[in-house]
């Protein structure tokens, strides 16, 4: 297949490898990145779902036996949603094996670059931009190993670029962003909101003023 790949028009050859580099793009949105987009939204409103039960048995400790089981069992849910995003010590190893996924399946891994994060309410998104060249077999293999990893990582912003044949083997260039998610601590927490309440005094105050 691949000689008769070869042997078309370049224009053609072009098209095909482009219309390849689409389906692969359309394939990853559907099957890995909507579906990964949800899990995150889940799992951000079921830890507050969690915190907020688990805040309401610590205030009826009265009835301790009966109340102590019930904490367990909240706390032992509520950690459980918590182990799939990583705290800050853990980012570094974390990033270090989505990199190693990358040359375990067969790929050049050309572009490794930790950003800063971006801190929401519970979590901080911990994004990475990242370059690699490979076929696309490889790159697809590369995805589905990032999407069963224990801890959350989602690809996004990905395109591919460059198609060549090297040893036999139509390569691309494939960039993306691949962006894992972790815990905030209480510290960070109250950070977040003390800024974010100031930020919303000043906008009314602001508001006010220009009314």
């Amino acid at each position: 297949m691949l000689d008769r790949i070869l042997a078309l028009p370049f224009n053609q050859r072009l098209l095909l490898y482009s219309g390849t580099a689409i389906l692969l793009a359309l394939l990853y949105v559907f099957l890995v990145y909507n579906p990964r987009s949800a899990q995150i939204l889940q799992k951000r409103d079921r830890i507050q779902s969690l915190e907020g039960e688990r805040a309401k048995l610590e205030e009826k400790l009265k009835n301790r036996d009966q109340t102590k089981l019930e904490v367990d069992k909240v706390e032992g849910e509520f950690n459980k949603a918590k182990a799939q995003l990583p705290e800050q010590k853990e980012i570094p190893e974390l990033l270090k094996q989505v990199s190693n996924l990358g040359q375990d399946s067969g790929l050049s891994v050309t572009l490794f670059r930790q950003k800063p994060e971006v801190l929401q309410d519970l979590y901080a998104e911990v994004p990475v931009e990242m370059s690699v060249r490979g076929g696309y077999h490889q790159i697809a293999l590369f995805f589905d190993k990032v999407r069963r990893l224990d801890r959350i990582v989602n690809i996004s912003d990905t395109s591919m670029k460059n198609p060549q044949v090297a040893n036999g083997q139509l390569q691309v260039d494939a960039v993306f962003s691949a962006t894992t998610y972790r815990f905030l601590n209480e510290e960070e927490r109250e950070r977040v909101a003390k800024e974010k309440e100031e930020a919303a005094k000043k906008k009314g105050k602001k508001k006010k003023e220009n009314s």
